[in-house]
């Protein structure tokens, strides 16, 4: 109102106690058209997306925050709250419904990168405009450029390292990566947004054994999503249940959020950046030389001492407590056909002896706290001896190598792991005398004169005759030899 201004030369206000009176008589009205009206104050989820540049996802970040915004019927702001937590459990601190992020990125340049050198994997990264859709097992790259595109646009992968072993690889889902140019066809609409990156990886293969559940699925995740201290989504292939409750400490330290079952998911999940596979190196190790983030395995071992709340890190000598030995012992094959002749060797020795069978180990968390309680693990070659990874350090690794020529299958898969965690190595080799074999074969049979024949014949033969088809007898007064000079080691003060 202009006569409700205020004057060149500063003076009073013109007609104030008649713009008073006004005022009075037009604030019930104005209260109740704002009561009536959608412009008041709510609270909302605010989407605020920094650009993708040319050099990947410089922080495409979506911060949940109070703000007061308007809104009217006729047309909304493109701001959409966020969903509650489905019945699922799934968290969404991480994530955010948008309707409008096709719009959004449309200029995007994102980037794709392959390597399928490794011997044991093949793995692809994405940054960008990146797009899940697990039901269809399909990664949508989406982008304005072709700087990265592939020479036909689509790359296939199975995401689980040990892609020369061809029958095992036949197991794992087949995961799609196709690249978009937008809006072109095939790229579907975002119905779940994130703000962290990615990783997908399978639980099939022959993730059923502790020694393929480190090699080839945990220690990869490690080595891949660690970076990321948590702030990562886990993508499972093959998803099995059961698996991921079985080590849910190991991966609740790799990631915070609840893993994605990708074969069931028919969302469509966006991301700033996805890797699809995972990083392995050897058999139960990390190479420090190939990691480029300079992980090692005293370091994948200090998250498991973590995850699984581990309280000794190193054995000390003693000369007053009894030190522990934890023997692991099989059912089916290469089990010891003597083994209380042998546990009481060792103690005998000197040792408290844990004897554990299939029923103790099978409950992974408490197995873990057993170990890490003995200064000696002892096992015939197998799986079992993958428990060493929660050996206090300098402890000691006692590996039974069975009848066959096994030595060189038995070093690389249990020995040559040892040094690097900061343990101790002794290898007890068996002869033809403590192998069951023996009342199964002549001795002037291929399995006892040349063994490494069978072996030429491939895994499977190796498999039936040397690995599923003997047992063990050992030599008691040789092997009570052996632990006897292990003793003297962990008891020196």
């Amino acid at each position: 109102m202009k006569r409700g201004g205020r004057n060149e030369s500063g003076k009073q206000l013109v007609s104030g106690g008649g713009a008073a009176a006004v005022c009075l008589l037009l604030l019930p009205l104005v209260v109740l058209a704002v009561l009536k009206s959608d412009f008041m104050p709510q609270q909302v989820i605010h989407i605020a997306e920094t650009s993708i540049g040319e050099a990947g996802v410089e922080g495409a970040i979506w911060q949940p925050r109070q703000q007061l915004v308007a809104k009217s019927k006729a047309a909304h702001d493109p701001v959409v709250e966020a969903p509650p937590s489905p019945a699922s459990g799934d968290e969404t601190s991480d994530k955010v419904v948008d309707a409008n992020r096709d719009a959004d990125v449309a200029a995007a340049r994102s980037k794709l990168s392959c390597n399928f050198s490794s011997y044991r994997t093949n793995m692809c990264a994405m940054q960008g405009d990146v797009r899940l859709h697990g039901k269809a097992a399909t990664v949508y790259v989406v982008s304005a450029s072709d700087d990265n595109r592939p020479d036909n646009g689509t790359i296939t992968i199975r995401p689980y390292p040990r892609k020369w072993e061809t029958p095992t690889m036949q197991l794992v889902r087949e995961v799609t990566i196709r690249w978009r140019a937008p809006p072109g066809p095939g790229a579907p609409r975002c119905t779940v947004t994130y703000d962290v990156p990615a990783v997908v990886f399978s639980t099939g293969g022959y993730g059923v054994n502790i020694f393929h559940a480190i090699t080839d699925i945990i220690m990869p995740l490690y080595n891949t999503a660690r970076e990321y201290d948590g702030r990562v989504r886990l993508v499972a292939t093959n998803y099995d249940r059961k698996w991921i409750a079985k080590y849910r400490h190991a991966l609740s330290m790799l990631s915070i959020y609840p893993i994605i079952d990708f074969d069931a998911d028919n969302e469509v999940r966006c991301f700033p950046s996805v890797h699809v596979g995972t990083e392995s190196h050897k058999e139960l190790g990390i190479d420090s030389a190939l990691s480029g983030k300079g992980y090692t395995m005293l370091g994948f071992r200090g998250l498991l001492r973590s995850a699984y709340s581990l309280k000794r890190e190193w054995v000390t000598p003693k000369n007053r407590v009894r030190p522990r030995l934890v023997m692991v012992l099989r059912r089916n094959s290469r089990a010891l056909t003597n083994e209380a002749q042998v546990l009481a060797a060792a103690t005998e020795v000197g040792f408290e002896v844990v004897a554990a069978g299939p029923e103790v180990v099978r409950d992974l968390a408490k197995f873990a706290q057993t170990v890490n309680s003995c200064d000696v693990l002892v096992g015939v070659h197998g799986a079992g001896l993958s428990n060493m990874v929660f050996l206090p350090r300098n402890g000691t690794v006692v590996q039974i190598v069975p009848w066959g020529e096994m030595k060189w299958p038995a070093w690389t898969s249990y020995g040559e792991p040892v040094a690097p965690m900061g343990l101790r190595y002794v290898e007890y080799e068996t002869t033809a005398e403590e192998t069951t074999l023996k009342y199964v074969y002549q001795r002037n049979h291929t399995v006892f004169t040349d063994p490494v024949s069978l072996h030429k014949q491939g895994f499977n033969m190796l498999w039936e005759t040397f690995l599923n088809g003997q047992n063990v007898t050992l030599d008691v007064d040789r092997f009570r030899g052996v632990l006897q000079h292990i003793y003297r080691s962990v008891t020196i003060t």
